[in-house]
């Protein structure tokens, strides 16, 4: 019995010791938020630098006057955000949602049909893809000069092409009624690579046996596309259509490059008319521009809130 006593006693000790070892105050817990917050200072100071400074500037500058150079001077409250309530700023916002709306649907539409044509069993699909995707390596500037060789109305393929139709030559960049499009179609044309490469991806990561077990299931065509492949790619559908509303609200090198805001103002967005407010023609008045911003803000929270609260519930996370 003695024996056996002290052998218990020599398994407890080494668990008692360890137990005393650690002290209450939970000092792990203490290292271990430190060691996050060091590891998340990289982080929070380029966000510091780069979001939240500009940010908060933006908003003390909405609030303030200017200079002849700029410079914040008096507080005028919420003046600038006053004049926004005139006719024509309403017309700028008209026309940034409807360039978002030109621009966002048939690029997302537009190379779904173009994913679901190549998944077709064809030959050269691959060299087709490639094609396909070719946009998205070119930048904005590129792309934008060469659509305004296109557009030319003397030399343009485009009047080219309606010319062998028979049809009139069309002022695609200085009519007030076609240059909105012209330029929407322009950036439909960019962001269709991009599209097709998020969507391809998506196709790729479907499930073989699923698609086998539809088709087996005598769904072919367009019904294993609208039943099957279509609803399993809601979730790179509604991540397009969210940045791809982001980008088109925030849109302006090629607005820039083709119409510079013109003609008659008929292309001049929320973002174009913030440049024009803070530097086009010697501009300086930063405290209107700033206002315009802290406005696209919102717009721009406002539509992805609508788009998460009403699209989000159609995806199909698989």
């Amino acid at each position: 019995m003695p024996v056996t006593r002290s052998v218990a006693a020599a398994q407890v000790e080494p668990a008692a010791t360890t137990s005393s070892a650690a002290p209450r105050g939970t000092p792990a817990r203490v290292t271990e938020a430190g060691l996050g917050w060091l590891l998340l200072l990289p982080s929070v100071v380029v966000f510091a630098l780069f979001v939240f400074w500009p940010l908060g500037r933006t908003l003390y500058l909405s609030v303030h006057g200017n200079d002849l150079f700029g410079a914040p001077s008096v507080y005028v409250g919420a003046e600038h955000y006053r004049e926004m309530l005139s006719p024509e700023f309403g017309t700028v916002l008209a026309t940034t949602a409807l360039f978002t709306l030109f621009s966002v649907l048939p690029a997302v539409l537009g190379a779904l049909v173009v994913v679901l044509l190549l998944e077709a069993r064809i030959r050269g699909v691959r060299v087709l893809r490639t094609a396909f995707a070719l946009p998205f390596a070119f930048s904005v500037a590129s792309a934008s000069v060469i659509f305004a060789v296109i557009y030319n109305p003397a030399i343009g393929v485009a009047n080219g092409v309606l010319g062998s139709l028979g049809i009139d030559r069309v002022n695609w960049l200085t009519d007030p009624s076609i240059a909105l499009p012209a330029v929407a179609a322009a950036t439909v044309w960019m962001n269709l690579g991009y599209n097709v490469l998020v969507l391809s991806a998506g196709v790729a990561a479907i499930s073989p046996e699923v698609v086998e077990a539809a088709r087996l299931d005598g769904a072919t065509g367009w019904r294993l596309a609208s039943r099957i492949t279509v609803p399993l790619l809601s979730p790179q559908l509604f991540f397009l259509v969210v940045v791809s509303t982001i980008h088109a609200l925030q849109s302006f090198g090629q607005i820039h490059i083709l119409t510079k805001g013109g003609p008659d103002q008929a292309t001049t967005t929320l973002v174009y008319s913030i440049y024009e407010k803070a530097f086009a023609f010697g501009s300086s008045d930063f405290g209107s521009a700033s206002a315009q911003a802290v406005v696209l803000l919102v717009v721009m929270l406002g539509c992805t809130a609508v788009q998460f609260g009403v699209l989000e519930r159609r995806v199909h996370y698989r």
